[in-house]
């Protein structure tokens, strides 16, 4: 079975929402992790965003990358540029892959402005999730 970690800044948001979906379409055909250079929580608005998707990611929890270090992952995806730059070292022979997906955690103006950022950010996501299921795990 494959090994797949999604990596960002604080596992609140774009990270969280990549291992919910990346979930959801690998099904048994992979173990989907999710870690932070730092945690910040899971964010409210993220968790949100993916139940009116139809996908629960509630009792997800924000994990530090150094948690993983024993676990020869067979693709480690970035999706933003800090995680990409900041991510230890992993004496792994993994794919790796990276997506700047912005943060919506950043998006202000009223709440319906909010959660549209998010709502397009997750969207972005999805696209990017399925397309790695499809390319990366389907046999």
């Amino acid at each position: 079975m494959k090994q797949v970690l999604v990596l960002c800044t604080g596992n609140s948001c774009r990270s969280q929402i990549a291992e919910g979906y990346l979930r959801f379409f690998a099904g048994d055909q992979a173990e989907i992790y999710s870690a932070g250079i730092e945690t910040h929580g899971v964010n409210p608005r993220a968790i949100e965003i993916m139940k009116r998707d139809g996908i629960d990611i509630s009792s997800h929890t924000s994990n530090n990358v150094n948690e993983y270090t024993n676990i020869d992952f067979d693709f480690v995806i970035t999706v933003c540029d800090n995680a990409k730059e900041s991510c230890p070292y992993f004496p792994t022979n993994a794919v790796k892959l990276h997506y700047n997906f912005s943060d919506p955690a950043k998006a202000e103006g009223t709440e319906e402005e909010i959660m549209e950022q998010f709502r397009e950010v997750r969207e972005m996501i999805r696209k990017y999730a399925q397309n790695f299921v499809n390319e990366n795990l389907k046999h």
